[in-house]
């Protein structure tokens, strides 16, 4: 790609294109690539706007050196488009390990919102609001001397300040939107602030603050409306987390100010975000979360699964499994729990309880069907 990177293998993939592990020929060292967006088929003059946005966005990204942010390195033109070359950190986003933790402490909630945010701020004070924090771009570091540590990724889509999107157009994630980007106004720092705190308030609570919502047009009246969810496990991070989520924009901290606040719930009233800075996350008994490493056992509670076999079905109020269950029953407890995942191999994964029964199903009544032909030609 570009004359200089080999791509070796799939890393992921989104709405924003595919990302890929490659070998930088010239430097001798291993970069993630991602296509930021395709040019094909566009107006000529469209095409080359998109081009140098990218150029001067993925630069100005480039400029943004934190121990808690994914390093931008360059943005190459491969044929015309245009594809971000960023640090490559082996690791598992805070969104695929909630597929397998059901909620973390407030402990290291904090923690993991004290190191982004402190990134963030360096975004900011740089002219950069980031506009798609989320789980699925809060990488943790799964393995060699960085297990453990947390970094912010996916720069693709910030944009400098002042710089607009097309009219009509809302880039990012609507479960953690702030309400005044889910009303069509553009991302600024303080949307960054509400998005951060609305991925903190999903990690701790075990859902984002609007809920649960497959329409996302519903979803996005919900969050205008800013229908936040009262929190009811963020312990001593509530009050950080109310503050970050406050509907009104101008009453938002700031970055800086909520890594302070994030940090001190941390290491108490005299404590800096600097004291965290280049850490592991760590457990109150200074242990790295088992799901923090690659070869470590998850000990921590599994988030439940949307399948009957993992999960009985108590009779109401008993405890015990019921000796009958109606139909509708069964199938609440084949759909999927939790936050809908990001890539379709997770999707796959979460929804094959479903497919299965289904498949069981039809074969169940083939059967039925060629016993009854059966009887009847007989």
């Amino acid at each position: 790609m570009a004359g200089r990177y080999r791509l070796d293998s799939k890393l992921g993939g989104g709405g924003m294109g595919a990302v890929w592990l490659a070998r930088d020929t010239r430097l001798g060292r291993e970069v993630a690539v991602k296509q930021v967006i395709s040019t094909a088929d566009l107006d000529p003059d469209e095409a080359e706007d998109i081009r140098r946005r990218a150029l001067r966005e993925g630069r100005a990204a480039a400029q943004l050196t934190h121990e808690h942010a994914i390093s931008m390195y360059d943005v190459a033109l491969h044929y015309g488009e245009p594809w971000l070359v960023m640090e490559h950190l082996p690791s598992r986003s805070l969104a695929k390990v909630m597929n397998d933790v059901d909620t973390f402490t407030p402990y290291v909630v904090a923690q993991i919102g004290a190191n982004v945010a402190d990134a963030l701020t360096a975004a900011h004070a740089a002219g950069i609001v980031h506009r798609d924090i989320k789980p699925g771009n809060i990488l943790v570091a799964e393995r060699g001397r960085n297990a453990g540590i947390v970094k912010i990724s996916d720069f693709g889509i910030a944009r400098a300040k002042g710089d607009n999107d097309p009219d009509g157009v809302i880039i990012g994630t609507p479960a953690y939107f702030a309400p005044e980007v889910a009303r069509g106004n553009d991302p600024t720092e303080a949307s960054d602030v509400f998005s951060l705190g609305a991925t903190l308030y999903t990690a701790v609570e075990g859902q984002p603050p609007f809920g649960f919502e497959t329409d996302s047009i519903a979803l996005l009246h919900r969050v205008a409306r800013a229908e936040i969810i009262v929190p009811t496990h963020t312990g001593p991070l509530t009050e950080p987390l109310l503050e970050m989520l406050q509907p009104d924009p101008a009453r938002r901290p700031t970055m800086e100010q909520a890594r302070d606040l994030l940090a001190r719930v941390v290491l108490g009233p005299s404590g800096t975000a600097e004291m965290l800075r280049g850490r592991p996350i760590q457990n109150e008994d200074g242990t790295v979360p088992s799901w923090a490493l690659r070869s470590a056992q998850i000990t921590e509670t599994p988030r439940p699964r949307g399948s009957f076999v993992d999960r009985p079905l108590p009779a109401a109020g008993t405890g015990k499994r019921p000796k009958g269950f109606a139909p509708s029953e069964l199938i609440d407890r084949l759909v999927p729990k939790g936050p809908v995942p990001d890539t379709t191999q997770d999707r796959i994964v979460a929804y094959a309880p479903l497919a299965m029964a289904a498949m069981v199903a039809v074969v169940l009544v083939a059967f039925l069907v060629a016993v009854v032909i059966a009887l009847f030609v007989a």
